[in-house]
């Protein structure tokens, strides 16, 4: 229920609110029509409470320490396998950019979204942001903890 509440206030100060970049036009009766981006409502829900969610799945803590070098080099080897069919770094593809990822969201976030995105896209709240505007659901691609764990890493070095 505050989750719905949280999500209605976000959408109605998004929709509603004045300037920003969103395109307006105005329509036949002279009313203005607001076209808002899916993503700016995604990031005014993750930060509506305060803190950026951690998804749902197996990953409920992560500690992240200094950047560890041959898990970089391991996510990196991982991600080239897996993930640069439909993510780029620096551009919109069949998924998001994913330069500056770790900005956007939380590493069990990222963690649970590359183990867990089957039922992350029914039941996290910026992921069914994400495909409504993506219109491609997330590939299961059955990575395990390290591996994804390491693409974290990679994915870290890439702010």
């Amino acid at each position: 229920m505050k989750l719905k509440l949280i999500t209605g206030v976000a959408l109605s100060v998004v929709l509603f609110s004045c300037g920003g970049d969103a395109a307006k036009e105005a329509t036949t009766d002279g009313a203005i029509k607001e076209e808002v981006k899916v993503e700016e409502v995604v990031e005014v829900v993750a930060a509506s409470d305060g803190a950026l969610s951690k998804g749902v799945g197996p990953i409920t803590s992560i500690t992240l320490g200094e950047i560890d070098a041959a898990m970089v080099e391991t996510g990196k080897e991982v991600y080239k396998t897996n993930c640069t069919a439909c993510h780029k770094l620096g551009k919109r593809s069949v998924g998001p950019a994913l330069k500056g990822v770790t900005e956007r969201r939380s590493p069990e976030w990222i963690m649970n979204m590359i183990l867990n995105p089957d039922v992350m896209v029914k039941e996290d709240p910026t992921a069914k942001a994400l495909l409504a505007e993506y219109l491609a659901p997330m590939a299961n691609q059955s990575l395990s903890e390290d591996e994804a764990r390491s693409i974290l890493e990679f994915l870290r070095t890439k702010n």
